[in-house]
């Protein structure tokens, strides 16, 4: 039971990656404060937690919107007296209706909405959390970033590669920050990834185009959330204690 006594707040834990996370720090001990804008996948969270045996709380809030992060954050405190895990899950391409336009194709508002919707919300939760954590001589900060901020997603736009990059950066200067008061930042960055959102993009896909896809990945299959979530979740942990600035690839070798 890695998370016993730690308390985890967790963004877009509605679905997907965030989702999964919560279910596996729920079900190894942890209190779960589960963040995000769908009120419905949230109540469904906490009831698969707490069938588990697991204990959550739901939050619905906008992540993006600072006020609301402060009030989240104060509220998680006055309730379990501290937060030990920071698993920062907002993000994505699909917030535009064209997340692989090249360049010259972009407009200044798609440019504009990737960024604020793939960085803010981690600058957002991170500037709220850190004074408790700075308290505390200690916490597990966990960002997401995507293989596109690396610069080798071929099927995404050239404004995510932009904002993941930009989480890459900020993991590693936040790790130099706060280092010394015992705060650990990483963060992971994915490959495809069959998270609800996703899913319905590999699901119009041809079964050539899938083939490509799962041939390209030396482990012959494409991510589930879970995939991700294990490897945030050990990002989260005691396991990584001696881990700070660093952002694993999960993509399955590709």
């Amino acid at each position: 039971m890695r998370f016993t006594g730690r308390v985890a707040l967790i963004t877009a834990a509605g679905s997907g990656i965030g989702r999964a996370s919560a279910e596996i720090i729920g079900g190894e001990g942890g209190t779960v404060v589960a963040v995000d804008l769908d009120k419905a996948a949230l109540e469904s969270l906490v009831g698969t937690v707490r069938a588990a045996g697991g204990t959550a709380h739901a939050v619905p809030a906008d992540g993006l919107e600072a006020a609301q992060v402060g009030d989240v954050v104060r509220r998680t405190v006055d309730a379990h007296g501290r937060i030990d895990i920071l698993v920062n899950a907002i993000g994505g391409s699909t917030i535009i209706g064209r997340p692989a336009a090249p360049v010259e194709e972009l407009t200044l508002d798609e440019w504009q909405k990737l960024l604020h919707f793939n960085l803010t919300g981690t600058f957002l939760f991170t500037q709220a959390v850190v004074p408790v954590m700075k308290r505390q001589r200690s916490g597990k900060i966990v960002n997401i970033s995507s293989i596109a901020g690396r610069g080798k997603s071929p099927s995404s736009s050239s404004a995510y590669a932009a904002a993941k990059g930009g989480i890459i950066a900020l993991t590693r200067k936040l790790s130099l920050e706060l280092g010394p008061y015992g705060v650990n930042v990483n963060a992971i960055a994915p490959s495809l990834t069959l998270s609800p959102r996703l899913r319905p993009r590999w699901d119009r896909m041809t079964a050539e185009e899938k083939a490509r896809e799962v041939e390209r990945t030396p482990l012959r299959r494409v991510a589930e959330p879970v995939d991700q979530a294990r490897v945030i979740c050990f990002l989260a942990s005691s396991d990584a204690d001696f881990v700070t600035g660093v952002t694993i690839d999960v993509t399955g070798g590709a």
